[in-house]
């Protein structure tokens, strides 16, 4: 009796504890958004006099802040695809490069953003099996491109750059730089190399089939 209840309890675990997880992300998500959008509200009020008496009914709706948002961004994206959006775009890169500090971060995120979601970047293009953190010891990793500049001149052979993300949040992780000859390509896809990092090893690409066989098994 007790075993049941345990496995009845584990199975509706496993039914409401990813869609829990899901809604608690989705949430995050519109409290980020909503968030922005009234620090946005904040600013106007500040700046023009009497703005606060429409801005006080908006601020009460929820999920208003991520359709704004999401209007904002697909705004500026039609802005800037054409000549007179590039060149105001490009008149902002010339300020940012005037202030110091800002210049650095800035330029560092918009070379991250530009490889991360152009279609010709190079960023997570294979997954890879590398040792890691010593021999012997093998993890995931993903190939971002190849070491340039005054880093590639002090290598004698071809080395090639992997990220090492770690588990089981992967936007954290560490950036190597290996021998071509010490990683090996895996056969799978890039989604499916994430799956796997994320469920700690649980969640095998290519499903059940895909488990090695136990000594057991084969014996019968």
């Amino acid at each position: 009796m007790n075993l049941r209840l345990r496995h009845y309890f584990v199975t509706g675990l496993l039914v409401w504890l990813p869609m829990g997880i899901t809604v608690w992300v989705l949430t995050w998500l519109v409290g980020m958004l909503d968030s922005i959008f009234l620090t946005v509200l904040g600013a106007l009020d500040a700046i023009i006099p009497g703005i606060h008496v429409g801005a006080e009914s908006l601020r009460h709706m929820p999920g208003l802040g991520v359709i704004l948002v999401a209007l904002v961004i697909l705004s500026t994206g039609v802005f800037v695809a054409n000549m007179f959006g590039q060149w105001w775009l490009r008149q902002w890169g010339s300020l940012i490069d005037r202030i110091p500090v800002v210049r650095t971060i800035y330029t560092s995120v918009k070379q991250v953003a530009d490889t991360l979601f152009s279609g010709s970047g190079n960023a997570f293009s294979k997954a890879l099996l590398v040792q890691y953190p010593h021999a012997n010891s093998w993890t995931i990793a993903f190939l971002t491109g190849q070491p340039g500049g005054e880093v590639a001149r002090h290598f004698n052979e071809e080395f090639v750059s992997v990220y090492v993300p770690t588990t089981p949040n992967p936007t954290s992780g560490f950036f190597l730089m290996m021998p071509r000859a010490n990683v090996v390509e895996l056969d799978m896809s890039v989604d499916d190399a994430l799956k796997y990092i994320i469920s700690m090893g649980v969640v095998v690409p290519g499903g059940p089939d895909a488990l090695p066989v136990k000594k057991t098994e084969i014996q019968q």
